[in-house]
């Protein structure tokens, strides 16, 4: 399962793109890439999120955007590559290791979705939205049904530690329980020695429920109620 957050990570400059904040959607290089067909059978588990549009935050407009691999992987690969954020998500290396990470998601059975997040237009972070009801998670705490987790990577250390990411996690755990009437709580287990992460979820309206061992890791419970 993927298992590693936020509040620890770095990437590629943006600084030499000046796009304005725009409520109407993601600029053109970074509009949704055209949806795979689900099979007929296949439900709709996370209720359409790359339809949810943006938000405003108070570190700008927020909008979470499908990855296309294609025009992603290099991003996030770099970020990945960061040893702050490896000590955490355990991805560094070629960047096929990352996209093998990302496609096993994209061509699952919707139970994650990969996005970028877009900040008045420019990429910097990476999201996975993820019912964690239905995620191997379920297995180390109480879970309920529809429970939605979310997985933060911040991509510009310039973007840490001055309360973007409690703010990007505050407004996107609010459009999850916007968007997603059934889900009673958003969840999230950060690693229990990352401070920053877990100084963030608490920001952002999360309370701790204990603790977990998972597989890879100590992981801190944090929960955001409706």
């Amino acid at each position: 399962m993927p298992a590693h957050r936020p509040a620890t990570d770095d990437g590629e400059d943006t600084a030499d793109l000046h796009l304005p904040p725009d409520l109407t959607g993601a600029p053109p290089g970074y509009a949704p890439a055209p949806a795979r067909p689900a099979a007929p059978w296949q439900p709709d588990l996370l209720d359409h999120l790359p339809d949810w549009g943006p938000v405003p935050t108070p570190a700008g407009v927020l909008q979470l955007v499908p990855v296309h691999l294609p025009r992603d992987l290099s991003l996030i690969a770099g970020w990945m590559n960061d040893p702050a954020v490896d000590d955490f998500w355990l991805l560094a290396g070629p960047p096929e290791r990352t996209a093998a990470h990302v496609r096993a998601q994209l061509a699952g059975d919707g139970r994650s979705l990969p996005c970028l997040g877009l900040l008045d237009g420019l990429p910097m972070s990476y999201w996975e939205i993820y019912r964690a009801d239905l995620d191997p998670l379920a297995r180390y705490y109480p879970s309920r049904l529809h429970d939605t987790g979310v997985h933060l990577l911040i991509g510009s250390a310039e973007d840490r530690g001055r309360g973007v990411g409690s703010a990007l996690l505050r407004a996107v755990s609010e459009q999850i329980l916007l968007h997603r009437p059934r889900c009673e709580r958003v969840v999230a287990e950060p690693d229990a020695r990352n401070g920053p992460s877990l100084a963030a979820f608490r920001a952002a309206g999360f309370r701790e429920a204990g603790e977990a061992v998972l597989p890879d890791k100590r992981a801190v419970l944090m929960v955001r109620d409706r």
